[in-house]
């Protein structure tokens, strides 16, 4: 009986010769791709500009926020305070194109925020931005 698989081509090389033979052309490959990144990537010896908001320019600046949150809990429209009743209608109509800005204390309690989250979702807000005071 004849066999169905013909046996393995060796064309005369060991194991470890052809082995070799198949890894060549990925060693030129990497080889390649290393030498165009090294032309392609040229480094540039002018510094990077300053972003806006970071080291000098930074300074004491308050982002804009259409409500504040104080660390007792109190809910602050353009520096007055007010309830969950009077909150929608202090705050700018709900707009998809520009999302409420919360600014929040840091010692602020998560259950206060919680319950602020609660009824924005409830006077039709479906993204706000919160924003923190860093740690020093």
């Amino acid at each position: 009986m004849t066999d169905l698989v013909p046996p393995p081509v060796t064309s005369g090389k060991s194991l470890m010769e052809r082995l070799e033979d198949a890894l060549l052309p990925l060693i030129n490959l990497v080889f390649l791709l290393l030498m165009f990144f090294i032309v392609a990537g040229q480094l540039s010896d002018t510094p990077l500009p300053e972003l806006p908001g970071t080291g000098q320019q930074a300074g004491n600046e308050q982002p804009y926020a259409d409500l504040t949150v104080t660390a007792k809990g109190e809910w602050q429209v353009d520096g007055r305070t007010v309830t969950t009743q009077g909150l929608p209608k202090a705050l700018p109509a709900p707009d998809e194109e520009s999302p409420l800005k919360i600014a929040a204390e840091r010692e602020i309690a998560m259950s206060d925020l919680e319950s602020l989250l609660r009824v924005l979702e409830d006077s039709g807000y479906q993204e706000v931005i919160l924003l923190t005071e860093p740690a020093s």
